[in-house]
């Protein structure tokens, strides 16, 4: 068989459309877009025409869509402008978050002095919002809220209409991490009442290096990178015409195709469960990810009942037989420490055993998954 990608939550598979969105606006549309000859107010035309119809999807006013490279630079730019320049003073988050914000938070710790508190988890991984209810209610200081709507790891899917209300309610600003999020799950800003999400192209096959940030009108946000007027003053640099098309067309396409897509990646999720369930006995799903309810359809994370030696070379002998999935965030790949979101929620018994995250798109089969499960069969009775 064809090598398989199962690793869709690290990154996408550009689609052909987006392709030639892409080469036509590089061939056609090179023009600065600060510039005011007609190449110029082309490319802007271009840029302003993208930000209306993201915007669009969002419910959202196209000035509260500030392009960036992707989804950790508008993390950054939303969590160290809030301490900088907002006077927020206490940061709630949870240790299940991706490290664009976990990393960001205690950079932010050290510079500013700000407090860091944690969300505990409920035993599948998922922050309470009780104990986020009493962490903000005793604590009068300026704060922010962020939790991810989707967990990159474990697919967990937070209550996002519920955390807003709590944050709304006890005057705090609410931040999203919602990378693996929009492009598969309906957003609608003057519902969830979020002040600040991450969004990025290449997570619903769109091209790299781009995404976005929504900052809510009047936030009072300053920029985190200076030089030009670009993006409203939020983002100095002159905009990358083409990879902002490409996720116009990428994020069109994504919910063009949503519901269809949608049950079609859940059939195979479920299929893919049912058969780890059937062919390996002992199999066990870590989070909420064996719960469509509480979950994205697009994650499995699934811990393997496999010895410790042979736990080392499964992720190999995989890629050997040309499966790609992982360990982890591909953000964490090479650290020594393991999946940081795992070790918030699993047993030290229950981390000795491997677990792996299995992510899937539309461009993925049946046939690929009957090949995984029986690859995983076979290492496990050699």
């Amino acid at each position: 068989m064809d090598k398989i990608y199962l690793d869709n939550a690290a990154t996408t598979r550009t689609r052909d459309e987006v392709l030639e969105v892409l080469n036509a606006s590089l061939r056609e549309n090179y023009g600065n877009p600060s510039s005011t000859h007609s190449f110029g107010r082309s490319a802007r035309t271009l840029i302003e025409k993208a930000r209306k119809t993201i915007a669009g999807y969002l419910n959202a006013s196209p000035s509260e869509i500030i392009f960036t490279s992707g989804g950790t630079e508008a993390d950054n730019m939303v969590l160290r402008s809030a301490v900088r320049d907002l006077g927020i003073r206490t940061v709630i988050t949870s240790k299940t978050e991706h490290h664009a914000v976990l990393h960001t938070v205690g950079q932010l710790q050290k510079e500013y002095g700000i407090a860091v508190k944690y969300v505990v988890p409920d035993p599948d991984g998922t922050p309470n919002n009780e104990h986020l209810e009493w962490l903000l209610q005793n604590d009068d200081s300026k704060k922010l809220v962020s939790l991810m709507h989707v967990n990159n790891e474990i697919g967990n899917k937070i209550d996002i209409d519920e955390v807003a209300r709590i944050c709304k309610e006890n005057n705090a600003l609410f931040h999203s991490d919602a990378v693996q999020s929009i492009g598969h799950w309906e957003w609608d800003t003057q519902k969830t009442r979020v002040d600040f999400l991450a969004a990025a192209a290449h997570k619903f096959h769109g091209p790299k290096g781009v995404g976005f940030a929504y900052i809510r009108k009047k936030s009072g946000l300053a920029p985190l990178i200076f030089g030009g007027e670009q993006e409203r003053g939020y983002r100095a640099g002159t905009e990358s015409v083409h990879n902002i098309v490409g996720m116009e067309e990428a994020l069109r396409l994504a919910y063009g195709h949503l519901e269809e897509e949608r049950k079609y990646i859940g059939g195979l999720k479920k299929y893919f469960i049912e058969q780890l369930r059937e062919k390996i006995p002992g199999v066990e799903f870590n989070g909420s990810c064996a719960d469509d309810s509480r979950s994205t359809y697009t994650v499995v994370n699934v811990r393997l009942p496999f010895s410790k030696e042979k736990a080392q070379m499964l992720l190999f002998h995989l890629d050997l037989k040309g499966i790609a999935c992982s360990e982890g965030s591909a953000c964490q790949s090479g650290s020594l420490t393991g999946s940081h979101v795992l070790s918030a929620i699993l047993s030290d018994e229950e981390l000795q055993k491997p677990s792996l995250r299995f992510s899937f798109s539309s461009f993925n089969t049946k046939e690929e998954l009957d090949y995984v499960v029986e690859t995983l069969k076979e290492f496990r009775e050699s």
